[in-house]
């Protein structure tokens, strides 16, 4: 592994067109799931002009029965979308949460699926199976305090405080729209210095130049100052905000958005290999969601206790099969006792059950409705609160080291 390199993570706002379109689809999800924990849920969102379409399949009692919708059931679900819309901030001329036009075409899951994914009746041998197949990678360093890569998670924060500040009229001339980019350079594998900073930001009109331009310029830069380690920075970092000059259309109304299309942004920042599968929309008996977060909760833990400073996780599943098919561990080289010894530890824990698409589900308390605020800022580095971000918890590590002992 080299030791000195420069290295870059992105992130994008809420107002993202994607994101905007992750939010609605987990939006959805819990509101599925708040009503049974039970429910499928496979949602896809299109986010254009002033247009909102959903698509995909669903099970849900109290919701769909019968292939059909229950009173009332369509109107929650506009509401619902609407309603996320306007929490983002979207009140503008080609993208606005009361009047874009609203098309759902979910429909009930099929059958084919539901029998290879559903346990078997009472006395069944038949375990719950995974929703699809795929490989799935968890990922931990030590590089922050989140055992986040630092280029990923100083994007996620930048962002977020610039949310925070748009929504509480601190930045008024923010809009929802934004992105952000960090380049780091690390020397003996940890950051050393940062060289780059892009933000780009939607604003409003007549900040793209004069006096309001440098203040919108001067806000960025004193956001990056209080969030980066001042050891980072200096007069060498190069920043380049809203390079392209205005910004003012944004948005859905600037771009198409579809769930899913941000994957390296919602994981690591392309520090860590990804399976290729998305995890908003998704209810948690599809893998690629819930296997993603036990293996960050994993690798984090195993960060946590000490036993390495990097590690990457890999599982592995068929559809309609319960057990993994592979469970993979490299610490890259940082690990304190062999991988394959922490592989065997793993499966010897019992509280993992096996690491079974169910299992998974029960550890973490997945079927639940805490999907919609991972839909932006990042699944992985954030706060476990509760019922949220149960995967961030490091409530594993006692685990972990008897079974190394």
């Amino acid at each position: 592994m080299r030791q000195s390199y420069l290295f870059t993570s992105e992130s994008v706002s809420e107002g993202h067109p994607d994101k905007v379109s992750d939010q609605i689809s987990d939006a959805i999800v819990d509101l599925f799931l708040s009503k049974d924990p039970e429910a499928r849920v496979a949602c896809e969102t299109m986010t254009t002009t002033q247009r909102v379409v959903l698509a995909g399949e669903i099970r849900c009692k109290g919701v769909y029965e019968n292939g059909e919708w229950t009173p009332g059931a369509l109107e929650e679900i506009e509401q619902v979308v609407r309603g996320t819309v306007r929490d983002i901030g979207y009140e503008q001329e080609g993208f606005h949460w009361e009047t874009l036009s609203f098309e759902n075409f979910l429909h009930g899951q099929s059958a084919h699926i539901a029998q290879g994914v559903d346990a078997g009746e009472a006395g069944s041998n038949k375990d719950e199976g995974a929703g699809d197949q795929g490989i799935m990678f968890g990922y931990a360093c030590n590089e922050t305090p989140d055992l986040m890569p630092a280029t990923l998670d100083y994007s996620h924060k930048i962002l977020q405080r610039m949310a925070d500040d748009r929504h509480s009229g601190a930045a008024p001339f923010l809009e929802p729209d934004a992105k952000s980019q960090v380049t780091l350079r690390f020397e003996n594998g940890k950051p050393a210095a940062c060289t780059a900073i892009v933000v780009s930001t939607q604003h409003a009109p007549g900040y793209d130049q004069g006096d309001k331009g440098a203040e919108l310029k001067a806000y960025v830069k004193r956001v990056v100052a209080e969030l980066l380690p001042a050891e980072l920075l200096s007069d060498a970092t190069v920043y380049h905000i809203n390079p392209t000059g205005s910004f003012e259309i944004g948005g859905p109304d600037g771009d198409a958005g579809l769930t899913g299309r941000k994957i390296i942004v919602d994981t690591y920042g392309g520090a860590a290999p990804h399976g290729g599968g998305a995890f908003s929309g998704k209810d948690p008996t599809k893998v690629d969601r819930s296997a993603a977060y036990i293996t960050r909760y994993l690798a984090k833990n195993i960060v946590a206790a000490g036993f390495a400073t990097r590690c990457t996780i890999q599982l592995a599943y068929a559809i309609g099969v319960s057990e993994p098919l592979s469970l993979y561990v490299d610490t890259h080289g940082t690990g304190t006792v062999p991988d394959d010894r922490i592989e065997d530890a793993i499966r010897s824990i019992g509280k993992l059950r096996g690491l079974t698409p169910r299992g998974i589900r029960l550890h973490l308390g997945l079927n639940k409705p805490i999907y919609r605020r991972t839909a932006a800022y990042g699944h992985f580095g954030r706060k476990a609160d509760g019922d949220f971000f149960p995967w961030e918890r490091t409530d594993l590590v006692d685990d972990l080291k008897a079974a190394l002992a």
